[in-house]
């Protein structure tokens, strides 16, 4: 593969330069900096990381700088920087030009999307009018207070179609100018045209913040959603109160759109407690709840009050740890016995979060065996069912680093420095694979030992016909991502930043 960026390593991806990251060319041909090829060499040999070659070496110093690299380097900075002085007049009179039409096709898609949510909005505002309607015709005990939420509706619809027709003419003047910009000649013309669409785009900024302020009016959503909810709970219940008159919810971020604080302000509304099934069914206000991490499965006992995120994606369902913190205030809960019920021991999925240098790096997926006691064990630490888990743990070590049956270790889940890691099931005796897989996932300590909660992943596949044991999973994606964990310049600052597994729903 050709290197699109010959002034870096392709090692750390830092840029060469005239110290420590000096290029130097290996006998192969391959050329990395100089603190990458002695970060490589081990036990006076390196391992080429592109053709994976042996060389005889002690220090980076033993191979040539490859001044013809340096040379390029140094004629890539001096082209880009004559590049970024060298501005004809005719560019940047183009480049106003250009900047005024992005500008003014920004606050088209601006004005196209808030015209979207108001004409969403008020659709909701049709179906909710239409609500309260039936209700009224069914339960005359409440025909005060629907009259009331049909007030402030009919003023919030009122305010919505003037808004939506300001918005709408001045979508036609921002296209209109948009058009006369691509027809201007002169100097002149272009002051001139750019001056009007200046104005044209200030009317559209201020309409845009507008709209943001007047919309969703919380008193008119928060009273109608709730007259429909205590209707119904009435006509079920034999009872008039509807508790209409609740404070209303604070909205914290201006910046959602119109529809995202309906649903905020919807969200508030206290639910019934989920089930399974809701979360099989998916339907959309529970997938909203997902989203927005309102849902949580709990775990509570005389001590202890535990709650584990549940999250969404890619159409993916992930149940994550359970720390000890309170239920909050407007979760939707589950039991969290309850929701590990539904995990298949014959196909279970689970999930390590890799991060280093202050970030998650990425997801890696694991295949476990089938109902074998490594592979519960494993469910058990990624979920925290028993209190312990793998999430903010280190990586311990790299095993034979370049080496065949290269494997990155981890899993002491009590004191991260490799000496923890106790079982947490009686009997981890089972039948287990072997395999010479890349992404073989295996026990690392003894069965039964001081170490049992310790796992091994294999980077490479191995063609000399042996094979490792205690194999209880395989990375199904994401083995990417422990590679780049490996080439790390240590491995013990990698984190395990989440893990959970992948409920079947």
């Amino acid at each position: 593969m050709m290197d699109n960026k010959p002034e870096e390593c392709s090692v750390c991806y830092n840029d060469y330069d005239d110290n420590q990251l000096r290029p130097r060319t290996l006998p192969c041909g391959h050329t990395f900096c100089s603190q990458c090829i002695d970060n490589a060499i081990k036990n006076g040999q390196l391992t080429c990381p592109s053709c994976r070659g042996q060389h005889a070496a002690t220090a980076a110093t033993q191979f040539p700088i490859s001044y013809g690299m340096e040379a390029l380097v140094r004629k890539l900075k001096n082209i880009q920087e004559t590049q970024e002085k060298t501005v004809p007049a005719k560019k940047k009179f183009r480049s106003m030009l250009q900047e005024q039409k992005s500008s003014i096709s920004s606050l088209i898609k601006s004005c196209e999307k808030v015209l979207s949510q108001l004409g969403e909005y008020r659709g909701q505002l049709g179906d909710w009018k239409t609500h309260h309607l039936q209700l009224q015709d069914r339960l005359y005990a409440l025909v005060e207070q629907n009259k009331s939420a049909m007030k402030l509706l009919e003023l919030e619809d009122t305010s919505v179609v003037d808004m939506t027709t300001q918005g709408e003419e001045g979508k036609t003047q921002l296209q209109a100018m948009l058009g006369n910009l691509d027809t201007v000649n002169t100097l002149q013309e272009v002051d001139t045209t750019i001056d009007t669409a200046d104005e044209c785009s200030t009317k559209i900024k201020d309409w845009l913040e507008k709209c943001q302020e007047l919309f969703p009016d919380v008193k008119t959503v928060h009273t109608s959603v709730k007259v429909q909810e205590t209707t119904r709970e009435a006509l079920e219940m034999t009872t008039t109160e509807t508790g209409a008159t609740a404070d209303p919810v604070h909205l914290g971020d201006s910046a959602s759109s119109i529809m995202d604080k309906v649903q905020e302000i919807t969200l508030e509304i206290p639910q019934k407690q989920l089930t399974v099934e809701d979360l099989r069914r998916m339907r959309e206000p529970v997938k909203r709840l997902v989203e927005a991490g309102r849902v949580l499965a709990v775990q509570e006992d005389q001590d202890c009050h535990r709650s584990a995120r549940l999250t969404l994606q890619d159409g993916q369902l992930y149940l994550h740890p359970l720390p000890r913190q309170p239920t909050p205030a407007h979760a939707h809960t589950l039991q969290e016995s309850e929701v590990v019920g539904v995990l298949d021991p014959s196909c279970t999925l689970a999930f390590l979060d890799l991060g280093w240098a202050g970030s998650t790096r990425g997801r890696v997926t694991i295949r476990l065996t089938p109902d074998t006691p490594l592979a519960r064990q494993f469910v058990l630490l990624c979920t925290g069912q028993r209190g312990h888990t793998y999430r903010n743990t280190k990586l311990l070590r790299v095993w034979n680093k370049g080496q065949p049956w290269e494997c990155v270790v981890g899993g002491d889940y009590e004191s991260n420095d490799g000496c923890g890691g106790a079982p947490l099931l009686p009997d981890l005796q089972g039948q287990y694979r072997e395999s010479a897989q890349a992404g073989a996932v295996l026990a690392w300590g003894e069965l039964g030992g001081p170490w049992s909660a310790q796992f091994a992943i294999t980077t490479w596949d191995h063609q000399d016909g042996r094979q490792l044991r205690n194999v209880f999973g395989d990375v199904v994606s994401g083995l990417d991502v422990v590679r780049a964990a490996v080439n790390h310049s240590d491995i013990r600052e990698v984190t395990v930043v989440d893990c959970g597994v992948v409920l079947p729903l």
